[in-house]
């Protein structure tokens, strides 16, 4: 077989779809003649765990590890919450900023470029030289966030002259938070710097995104393939549907990411319809900034809300396939149209029709639009999106709410790591 070193930072116990792309790599290349060797962070700040993903890890999986050091662990013990909302992506809006959380975000973004796990990169480096060698390793995978592990790649480029593929889960220097590190010139400038030099060393670029393909493309000549998250197929999951015309949410409502647009809606239809007022529910499973909650008190919707909080992997599979609909929220930004959400291919293969809200442009909806999976509409189509919410209340009161679907499967994480194994 063919080795493979992954470098990645997220790895069970961490949560979230970073951690299942890379762990669902790592089970299927063995069919494809490819032994990976996963490289993780010892002891690793993950600011949300799931430990049903461990579970999933392979018996016969090689992993390795080395120490890192994280400031966060500094920044919590000095800071407290502030910095452990932070590290979750939890960024207040400036007008509710202190000087606590503005000095937070000033250090993140001028004194840890391109994050707070740089520090990694050079002990890194060295044990890995020596994996390589005794390991006869041929290929390397580096995948961020965080993109610090990308310098990882580009020095082992440059000592071993290995080939180099660099997975971006998201962009680099467009993606939205970056607007919230208050960088000074020469941090944003260090960063393009950073970057460019990256997607011009390795030998093949890899992205989630059409979006950030093009972006990509008109920044290098390397070749840039688009492989997307997926979905894993679990048959033995079922779940009936709820009595209630539920609308759930997984994932994070972090305080930019408040679709005022859908709150004004729902409280119109509970006000308008006795019917609706009496079946509705919304689900939100997953951290939720208390900006959003505040925004949905303020519309009346508390009554209504089951608050869940962060589930596991497979309660999360279940509440997409019981739910009545599915809810996919992006901020309404130039930044976001490249990013596709890791949930959105497990809401496309639960049966559950999806309603998304996002930017124009935006390559969900492309998704959405070949899968027929579901509808997107951007944040100034509130008279359609709220005619939309009266057509499927009706279809689900008629019992005739569900979708078919088509050319979902090109999407499951074996179809996925076939594509990656051709580059490899």
């Amino acid at each position: 077989m063919r080795k493979v070193l992954i470098i990645t930072y997220y790895w069970p116990p961490a949560g979230g779809p970073g951690v299942q792309r890379w762990l669902k790599f790592a089970t299927y290349l063995p069919e494809f003649q490819i032994e990976p060797i996963v490289y993780v962070p010892e002891n690793a700040n993950y600011p949300i765990k799931d430990l049903s993903l461990s579970e999933d890890i392979p018996d016969d999986l090689k992993i390795i590890s080395h120490p890192i050091r994280e400031p966060y662990n500094l920044a919590n013990k000095v800071a407290g919450k502030k910095s452990e909302q932070i590290s979750k992506g939890i960024i207040e809006p400036k007008s509710k900023q202190g000087i606590l959380q503005k000095a937070l975000l000033f250090a993140r973004g001028n004194f840890f470029i391109p994050d707070a796990r740089v520090g990694w990169v050079a002990p890194s480096v060295k044990y890995l030289l020596q994996v390589i060698r005794s390991e006869k390793i041929k290929t390397i995978i580096t995948t961020g966030p965080p993109h610090s592990l990308h310098l990882i790649g580009l020095e082992l480029k440059k000592q071993l002259n290995i080939k180099w593929i660099a997975d971006f889960r998201d962009p680099w220097t467009t993606i939205g938070y970056h607007q919230q590190l208050k960088m000074l010139p020469y941090a944003k400038e260090k960063h393009s710097k950073l970057e460019l030099e990256v997607l011009n060393s390795a030998d093949q670029l890899v992205v989630t995104s059409w979006v950030t393909q093009k972006e990509f493309e008109n920044k290098t000549n390397t070749p840039v393939e688009v492989i997307t998250n997926g979905f894993e197929i679990k048959s033995e999951i079922v779940a009936s549907k709820d009595q209630m015309f539920t609308l759930a949410h997984i994932g994070s409502l972090l305080s930019r990411r408040n679709p005022i647009i859908l709150w004004e809606i729902l409280s119109e239809l509970i006000n308008e319809s006795e019917q609706f007022r009496k079946k509705f529910k919304l689900k939100l499973a997953g951290v939720v900034s208390d900006e959003v909650l505040s925004s949905i008190t303020s519309f009346g919707l508390k009554p209504y809300v089951d608050y869940l909080g962060y589930v596991s992997h497979p309660k999360a599979v279940r509440l997409q396939k019981n739910s009545r609909l599915l809810l996919l929220i992006e901020i309404n930004s130039v930044e976001t149209k490249a990013i596709i959400p890791g949930k959105l291919f497990e809401y496309m293969a639960s049966g559950t029709p999806i309603v998304a809200v996002g930017p124009e442009g935006s390559d969900v909806k492309k998704l959405l639009d070949e899968t027929e999976t579901g509808n997107y509409f951007t944040y100034s189509d509130k008279s359609l999106l709220k005619n939309h919410f009266v057509d499927l209340f009706d279809k689900f009161q008629a019992d005739e709410l569900n979708i078919k679907g088509k050319n979902i499967m090109k999407y499951s994480r074996k179809s996925l790591t076939a594509q990656l194994s051709e580059l490899i």
